[in-house]
Parts: structure tokens; sequence; C-alpha cells
């Protein structure tokens, strides 16, 4: 498994990272918007999306752009074709299921500091980019350490 690294400046031109199995492109960084938002094209396969849980810094807003996605924000459920849009609210508990082999849609976070996460949970991407399902859970350790750094850096608590 890649070693983790230390949040770094991206520019909207640099290439994609690899993420959880498949990858993102930062579209807009904090640094470009004062730190109000951040936008990332991300492209994801079935079976690694987050468990149930609550932002308490920033709202986050979704809009499908290839495949197909289940939201849950609170008690509402949207099953999202490509072209619509969904926000979940921060301090209210939220998750998303990839109902196709993958999908690919544009995160908006708002405030934008919580790329710092994705930065931090990712690494350059080779030339070629891909989708990669997961063979298994990762290792408990990882689990672990992005547990942590989500709930004592990132205020993002699990239900």
């Amino acid at each position: 498994m890649e070693s983790l690294e230390e949040p770094t400046q991206v520019s909207a031109t640099e290439a994609f990272r690899s993420y959880q199995g498949g990858f993102f492109r930062v579209l807009l960084s904090p640094d470009q918007t004062g730190g109000s938002m951040a936008l990332v094209d991300m492209t994801l396969p079935r079976g690694v999306e987050p468990p149930l849980h609550v932002h308490s810094r920033e709202d986050e807003t979704f809009y499908l752009l290839e495949g197909a996605m289940t939201f849950h924000v609170g008690e509402t459920v949207v099953n999202a074709a490509v072209g619509d849009a969904v926000f979940a609210p921060r301090q209210v508990p939220h998750h998303f299921v990839i109902k196709s082999e993958s999908a690919r849609f544009l995160t908006l976070i708002t405030p934008g500091h919580f790329l710092d996460y994705f930065l931090e949970f990712s690494f350059p991407a080779a030339e070629e980019v891909r989708v990669v399902p997961p063979q298994g859970p990762p290792p408990a350790e990882f689990i672990e350490q992005m547990t942590s750094k989500l709930t004592g850096k990132y205020g993002v608590l699990f239900i």
C-alpha cells in the first residue's frame, strides 16, 4: 500500500490523484477561492463508499456526471441519475451508494479545506488513470488511521 503523504498545494491543472480504487482531479482549490470552496471531479468504483457520517464544518454538494448513485441525506433518499445534484449540509448524517460499476461526480466542498483530507489519503496517479474495484476490505490499521484523522483533524463523525 502506498504511504500517505501530507496535503500539498494543488493547482486546477495538476494531474489526477489515485484514491480508494478510483481517482480524482481538483478543479478549484481552496487557495484559488480564498478558502470558500473546493471543486473536485471524482471517479470511484462501487464498494468504496463512506459509511454514514456527519461533517461538523462543511457542506457537500454532489453532481452526478456518469453512473448511478443513491444518496441518503438525513431522512431523504435520492436515487440520482446523470445530471442530478444532491446537497448534504453540515451537521446532517449522510452517505452514498454507487449503484453502477463506477460513478463519476463533481463534489463541491464549502468551505473548501476538507479537500486536504482527499489529498492526504491519495497519491499522484500513474499516467493512465483507471478504476479498480476493491478486492476486500482495507487493512485494519489503514481504517483506524483514516478514521482517527477524519474525526480528530477534519471534524467528521461516524454514526
